[in-house]
């Protein structure tokens, strides 16, 4: 043995690589078959993939400017991340975009702007910022709920994000009085910490889910009646991700807890359809929702990524024929959010949100129902300039993905469906979700909210209103093209927002529905 040592150190360290590069050579040309470039250019083809594998890092840190990246642009994320950290978010020297770019928002500042009187709710609360409209308030739901805050959590499942995460955004919901959407994953314990909650549910039903995939009713009382956290309930019909795709979540991937959470079996594969089976058309939508708002006494509402409207314009009829409906409507761009889709869905399935948007807000308004309906809206909107076009569009309050994923700690290296993400968010690896300081980022996803209502607050006073609901499409305006140049929203989308009954912010205060309480 100690000749076999001797003779081993012996051998100079430039032998070894030598072996070692005449090894990974033999490999490549006699063995692997699965790479051409590898077997033609053995050793020296390793780098060509693994270059490939760093260039978006590449790109992201020393090839793009700060306007050019998508989703999100440097910009935009500095900004989230600054106003998360509560360090200084502004800009100086003048902006850098291009404002005669295609679609470019321009908000129009009033020449003397909103005045706050002494006694305002601002002056104690400079982030006080509600819901203008009751959920459930017209349908005389049992528990009807005013958000607390106009920019909340959107839906993403414990599951598709990490614990940590998870833990983190409902702690900093809490903080900021806003809520927490469950995405379609169920109610875990780590939806249960302070904040308010609107539970989601999706073709798989997951955490109402009876032992044959079915939706259960008796599982649902169940679960609002063992959880007050739960304010409001949202059926999932469509996603801007995939909208129209089911899915399957492998079994290797279902952990003892994550069945317990979603009411599936230990290590088997779980289908999740592309449709739903509790309803096959759109009156027995409409009677499901009936029947979830009488037996939990909370407002029920849809969620979907817009497309064809045949079935909107249905489902509108039938609310004027019967005086019933969703108590909401969450509608999602077909941008895509944090749900992992195939390119040909998330490119090109569904419009985007602000097309979508209009021309479903076009169909409830000429049925004079959009008074009837909380509007909300998700699709890259965690922007105050975004949320005000939004809301001169009619949208009553946001929900934000992305952004909030951002606000505590995601570097959008794009690689959430791999189970590999760098900063803990969007993995089940415990290393890596270890690097989350949950208390620390709940407090940024907070301030990264107060913040934003802060903003969104000086922008609608610079154009004379006390809320954001009293915008309307006269007071933004975009540019269209060459041609047309810019034009205001009504112009351009064809249609005028209703207005909102709104008082003042002391009558939104004193509400007995709102939440964050």
């Amino acid at each position: 043995m100690d000749s076999i040592g001797t003779l081993i150190t012996s051998i100079p360290w430039w032998l070894w690589v030598i072996a070692f590069i005449v090894l990974v050579a033999i490999w490549d040309i006699f063995f692997q078959r699965s790479h051409t470039i590898k077997h033609n250019f053995p050793v020296v083809g390793h780098l060509r993939y693994w270059l490939e594998s760093i260039g978006p890092e590449m790109r992201q840190y020393f090839v793009a400017n700060n306007r050019e990246e998508l989703p999100f642009n440097r910009i935009e994320r500095g900004w989230i991340y600054a106003s998360a950290k509560k360090e200084n978010n502004y800009e100086g020297f003048g902006t850098d975009r291009d404002i005669y770019a295609h679609q470019h928002i321009f908000v129009k500042n009033a020449m003397i702007g909103y005045q706050i009187p002494k006694d305002h709710p601002n002056i104690n609360n400079p982030y006080f910022l509600p819901c203008a409209k009751v959920i459930g308030g017209y349908n005389k739901r049992e528990k009807p709920f005013r958000p607390a805050s106009v920019i909340n959590v959107s839906a993403m499942s414990f599951g598709s994000l990490s614990a940590a995460a998870v833990e983190a955004m409902n702690k900093g919901v809490h903080k900021a009085n806003a809520y927490h959407n469950t995405g379609e994953g169920g109610l875990s314990p780590y939806h249960k910490q302070g904040g308010d909650v609107v539970f989601h549910f999706g073709t798989g039903y997951f955490g109402v889910r009876s032992k044959e995939g079915n939706f259960s009713m008796e599982k649902m009382k169940k679960l609002v009646h063992e959880n007050p956290c739960i304010k409001a309930i949202e059926i999932k019909l469509s996603q801007g991700a995939k909208p129209g795709k089911g899915g399957v979540l492998p079994g290797a991937k279902i952990t003892k807890e994550i069945a317990n959470i979603r009411g599936v079996e230990v290590g088997k594969d779980v289908l999740s359809p592309a449709t739903h089976k509790a309803f096959n058309s759109i009156s027995e939508l409409l009677q499901l929702i009936e029947a979830i708002a009488k037996e939990t006494g909370l407002p029920v509402g849809i969620k979907a990524a817009i497309g064809k409207l045949q079935q909107w314009e249905e489902l509108a009829d039938l609310m004027v024929k019967t005086g019933k409906g969703p108590d909401f409507i969450t509608v999602d761009g077909g941008e895509g959010g944090t749900g992992a889709a195939p390119p040909s869905f998330a490119d090109h399935v569904s419009l985007p949100w602000v097309y979508g948007f209009a021309s479903l807000y076009k169909i409830f308004k000429n049925k004079n129902l959009t008074e009837r309906i909380v509007f909300v809206g998700s699709g890259k909107l965690g922007f105050p300039a975004k949320a005000a076009m939004a809301f001169a569009m009619g949208i009553d309050c946001i929900n934000v993905a992305r952004e909030a994923m951002m606000s505590i700690g995601c570097i959008q290296a794009q690689i959430c469906h791999t189970n590999r993400c760098p900063a803990g968010v969007a993995t089940q690896s415990k290393w890596l979700q270890n690097g989350i300081n949950v208390p620390l980022k709940s407090d940024r996803l907070a301030q990264y909210f107060k913040t934003f209502r802060k903003e969104f607050l000086e922008i609608t006073r610079a154009a004379g209103y006390e809320h954001p609901s009293q915008f309307t499409m006269q007071d933004i305006q975009v540019n269209v093209d060459d041609d047309y140049l810019s034009s205001d929203l009504r112009t351009v989308y064809g249609y005028e927002k209703t207005p909102v009954p709104f008082t003042d912010m002391q009558a939104l205060m004193e509400c007995a529905y709102l939440g964050g309480q």
